[in-house]
């Protein structure tokens, strides 16, 4: 009746924690893709700040209750997944592996979990989901300066069977990364779903900026796919995301690759979920690094919390089973990190299980 399996914890002999694939791709990916994925904005604050913020969170574990029908099953817009942990958006999968996003959405699979599609894929919208077809799939869009062509893309992501569209809000502009202005970054491989734009750099001006609320309103009225507005920081975006009927608000600062010295999503998290209500689901990314980090995610109210980076590192690392491997190591700390709490299912979990640090400091 152990909830945990300590012998599944180590994911190999050699990946023991995300560290270890994170140390692996840095030594083994090309300098100018690794520093593509790495970079931050600017002065790179609020990426470092993504994870250190968790660690201002503690946690506040409940004792002597029974733990032993250990349960991580949730649902995310009505579909049900093995864990509340998924899958973010990230652009040009082949970077890291050859089999690319088609890897990446088997390692979904593969652990009954979401993954969501970037527009600025290295696999088609159709290869993907040919892949994997019985794999909870989102899609995630950019408004293009071509409307037409925005078009298309949601049409063919909802023929394709993605059951939501993921909107990015917060890309009027490329953010400053000086990782890849120093290196020159253009895009080394093929985007079959923007094919027909040639782009060849992450900088091409291919999304608008004149991207308004109405947006959303018009993507509503071209699909049945719920849309989740991603990129969301403030409670009066959240309140403004309801009043235009959106699914599902994704708190995120983009990995810290936008805007930097932005707050970590984890730190406006709490509030939006207490504006937001039960009008629309939360999902928050940002800095997730452990078990522990999606446990205090969810105990502010998350309904489900992504990764990016790190599924990037196990697919350097070993394709679709090093993608796995992360997705298993993370699910195993969160599960642990449960029993540890008191908690035998994520309903148990709550605000009362997170205090900030500075808690205490008022006590000294």
């Amino acid at each position: 009746n152990n909830p945990v399996n300590p012998s599944s914890i180590v994911a190999s002999h050699i990946m023991i924690r995300l560290s270890d694939f994170e140390q692996y791709a840095i030594e083994h990916m090309p300098k100018k893709w690794k520093d593509f994925y790495a970079s931050g904005a600017c002065g790179e604050f609020t990426m470092r700040d993504n994870k250190a913020a968790f660690q201002r969170l503690k946690l506040l574990p409940r004792i002597l209750r029974d733990v032993s029908h250990l349960t991580t099953e949730t649902t995310i817009l009505g579909e049900r997944i093995s864990m509340p942990i998924g899958i973010a958006p990230t652009s040009s999968h082949k970077m890291a592996h050859p089999d690319g996003e088609v890897a990446m959405v088997k390692a979904a699979r593969s652990m009954g979990t979401c993954m969501a599609l970037s527009t600025y894929a290295t696999c088609s919208i159709e290869e993907v989901a040919d892949a994997a077809p019985d794999c909870l799939r989102w899609f995630q869009l950019y408004i293009m300066t071509d409307k037409e062509f925005t078009r298309k893309l949601v049409m063919r992501a909802e023929a394709a069977g993605y059951k939501a569209l993921v909107l990015t809000v917060d890309t009027y502009v490329v953010g400053i990364r000086y990782g890849s202005v120093r290196n020159n970054f253009q895009c080394p491989l093929k985007l079959p779903n923007l094919e027909s734009l040639n782009i060849k750099s992450y900088l091409d001006p291919a999304c608008t900026s004149t991207i308004t609320w109405k947006h959303i309103d018009w993507l509503r009225s071209l699909t049945k796919m719920p849309v989740v507005v991603k990129g969301i920081l403030t409670v009066d975006d959240a309140r403004e995301a309801v009043k235009h009927g959106v699914a599902g608000i994704w708190v995120s600062n983009h990995g810290g690759r936008q805007l930097d010295t932005v707050p970590a999503p984890i730190e406006v998290l709490p509030e939006i979920v207490k504006a937001v209500g039960d009008n629309a689901e939360i999902y928050v990314d940002g800095g997730v690094r452990y078990g522990t980090d999606v446990l205090k995610g969810l105990a502010l109210g998350a309904r489900a919390v992504f990764i990016g980076r790190p599924a990037l590192w196990g697919l350097a690392y070993n394709g679709e089973e090093g993608a796995r491997q992360v997705l298993q190591l993370l699910l195993n700390e969160l599960r642990v990190a449960m029993a540890l709490s008191g908690c035998a299912a994520l309903h148990d979990i709550n605000r009362s299980l997170v205090v900030h640090q500075s808690h205490y400091w008022s006590k000294l």
